[in-house]
């Protein structure tokens, strides 16, 4: 019996459960456990999948602000210098090249939901017709094994899928070679057991697969993205502290919905008047029909009319923001995010200091990230013949200033005596416009 397989269904089916959650409550089908009878008499099945979703907004606005703008090549082989310009703009040029052939512009932010959304998120990167493939893979899907005496290293990692004959297939990925095994079964739900799964027969099949492959760049070539993780570990999802206050909020606004239905009307009485009996049943016979158009009139000079008071649903409103603001406070979400509706800022830097709690962990999450990320492209730059390249990932500010501020940043580091080159570099001005501009200021 395999070992590695046997472990990699094992821990396919621990996580399961937990990504199945965190994909259910950010799609907003959520666990109504709070739902009183009241309710369910009152409203039926018409709000049997209610829920006032911020699941998403948590997990949005971290993943907006994580924008790749590029890689810095620090240096080329092991020991090697820092690489010439020259050097350096092909390499970027071939990374940019695979970045734009597997739409990587938009796949990684898929990448980064996936790892905020479900705490881990996998990419394989591998070479193929056309060049290097980058292939974005659900946490569901892929999962690895770190080695414990060095933690952080991937000793391997598995990946599965059901192909259209409903069969299993398991890749096992090593540092030398790439297993693949396909079940003996069909399936269309559960997991098999290892005994199921046998080794492809060479030769290709319908979904590009074969017997094992040789991988002779020595790296496993799966990259996890854990979210918030501990050394060595699966990563922790953005709704993990969100999903229980989301219950409580659901709550109070089932409950706003029952106190709508029963307590906001106007309720009216009659007092001195006389009760008819219908014969048939026994019952009495209500006197009065409301409507805006009808007119209660008694006999009886000394009848009296009135109403109760409405509920007052304020105290529902200031629990349901109530639920909001803690959703902010665990998560470090602005809560402005949460509340569009709050009052705005008075000034920028009033905005800032709202939001430096939550830059933080976005920068955090890059540094996390464009680690892997790093990672991934130097085993791109290897498997495309470039050797060892160390990179580095390029984000996009989280925490832009504004256009005067960037102004007045540039005239003061002119005022300090950076050179008016450097200045419009830093401005954005390529070289091309700079030697154009100092060519006009010469004439």
């Amino acid at each position: 019996m395999n070992e590695h397989i046997e472990n990699a269904l094992e821990q396919f089916r621990n996580q399961s459960a937990r990504y199945r959650r965190s994909n259910r409550y950010y799609a907003g089908r959520h666990d109504l456990s709070f739902a009183t009878e009241k309710f369910a008499n009152t409203f039926g099945d018409l709000f049997r999948e209610f829920a006032l979703n911020l699941c998403p907004a948590v997990v949005d606005v971290v993943r907006d602000k994580l924008r790749i703008r590029g890689f810095g090549i620090q240096r080329i082989g092991e020991r090697s210098p820092e690489p010439t310009a020259e050097a350096a703009a092909d390499i970027r040029a071939a990374i940019d090249r695979f970045w734009r052939v597997n739409r990587m512009a938009i796949r990684a932010g898929e990448v980064h939901k996936e790892a905020l959304k479900n705490g881990d998120a996998y990419l394989i990167v591998w070479p193929g017709d056309g060049g290097i493939r980058m292939f974005p893979n659900s946490a569901e899907s892929c999962t690895v094994h770190y080695n414990e005496n060095e933690p952080g290293r991937i000793d391997w990692a598995a990946k599965y899928w059901r192909d259209g004959d409903r069969r299993t297939r398991l890749n096992l990925f090593f540092a030398d070679r790439i297993e693949k095994y396909r079940s003996t079964r069909k399936s269309d739900g559960l997991l098999p057991e290892a005994k199921d799964l046998v080794p492809m027969a060479s030769g290709a099949d319908a979904d590009g697969g074969g017997e094992a492959l040789e991988n002779p760049f020595g790296i496993v070539p799966v990259f996890h993205f854990a979210n918030n993780a501990d050394i060595g570990s699966f990563g922790r999802s953005e709704l993990e502290p969100v999903m229980p206050i989301q219950d409580g909020l659901n709550k109070s606004v089932l409950d706003m919905l029952v106190a709508m239905e029963v307590c906001a009307f106007r309720q009216r009485w009659a007092a001195g008047i006389e009760i008819q009996i219908d014969e048939a049943t026994g019952k009495e016979v209500s006197p009065f029909n409301a409507g805006v158009d009808r007119l209660w009139v008694a006999s009886n000079a000394d009848a009296r009319f009135g109403d109760l008071g409405a509920a007052d649903l304020e105290q529902f409103l200031k629990v349901k923001d109530g639920f909001r603001l803690d959703i902010a406070s665990v998560t470090g979400t602005p809560l402005h995010y949460l509340m569009p509706q709050m009052r705005g800022f008075p000034s920028g830097e009033s905005l800032r200091k709202a939001e430096a709690r939550f830059i933080a962990k976005v920068r955090d999450r890059q540094e996390l990230f464009g680690s892997v990320w790093a990672d991934a492209v130097a085993f791109a730059l290897r498997a495309s013949g470039w050797g060892e390249v160390a990179v580095t990932a390029d984000w996009e500010d989280p925490a832009p200033i504004s256009e005067r501020e960037a102004l007045e940043n540039l005239k003061l580091k002119r005022e300090l005596g950076i050179s008016a080159e450097q200045v419009m570099r830093e401005a954005g001005y390529g070289d091309v416009d700079i030697r154009e501009i100092r060519k006009g200021e010469r004439k």
